[in-house]
């Protein structure tokens, strides 16, 4: 049977968040709550622990997970530089539903897929989340289904879908928002070179229209509805 802790309970939530960190640690994978779905974990800095996430959710790896970061400061050392204007989007929306895709760090040694040196980051805004990632540093997350299949709510939905093939279940209820976040490739803002514009690669819990009032411009134009009749 599933490890399945319900984080209500003081008692099952420390020995929950234990087992979690132990899994995280060995390159296990893990369920863990946010605030848009639940996620399936793993250590971004173990190749075999992104790639055991990927086969947990029959994803290949063309298919790059985002990385949860805890703060701030953990996105300055994960990308290769901030731009002004991601720092704008960042104080706005984080820590939220904005997965922001920038260039990686060349330093850094890790495997997340073909990622054509970039790296999704995000900072999830729930508090769960925030104490997890505080201990184990930035984890590789994908939202907790198999591919193919709607993103899971609430614990019990992942358990369903990924059973066994998962070390340790948080379960903190169903979650505040329900939708995805919003992913957005900001790599453009990076280089003195060519036309510096943010592309939405999908879209989610936060609007256009809200990271327009940040971006203005720079934003691309929205889909054009008469195209898509």
């Amino acid at each position: 049977m599933p490890s399945v802790f319900d984080c209500s309970d003081r008692e099952q939530m420390l020995t929950g968040m234990r087992q979690a960190r132990q899994a995280i640690a060995r390159g296990d994978v893990i369920v863990m709550p946010t605030d848009t779905v639940y996620g399936v974990a793993a250590d971004a800095f173990t190749p075999a622990a992104v790639q055991k996430l990927l086969e947990t959710k029959g994803r290949g790896r063309t298919q790059p997970p985002p990385v949860l970061v805890g703060s701030v400061d953990a996105l300055h050392a994960l990308v290769e530089s901030v731009p002004e204007e991601v720092t704008q989007l960042v104080e706005r929306f984080w820590p939220g539903a904005l997965t922001i895709v920038l260039p990686a760090q060349p330093s850094l040694t890790w495997d997340l897929g073909d990622t054509q040196g970039t790296v999704a980051v995000r900072q999830p805004d729930h508090p769960l989340a925030l104490e997890l990632l505080a201990e184990t540093g930035p984890l590789a997350v994908s939202s907790a289904n198999l591919t193919g299949r709607a993103a899971a709510v609430d614990a019990s939905s992942a358990v369903q879908m990924l059973g066994d093939t998962v070390a340790a279940y948080l379960d903190d209820g169903p979650v505040s928002i329900g939708v995805a976040s919003t992913i957005i490739d900001a790599t453009s803002l990076t280089t003195a070179r060519g036309e510096r514009a943010v592309r939405v690669l999908r879209e989610g819990a936060i609007s256009r229209a809200a990271m327009r009032e940040v971006l203005g411009d720079l934003l691309e134009d929205d889909p054009d509805e008469d195209s898509s009749r």
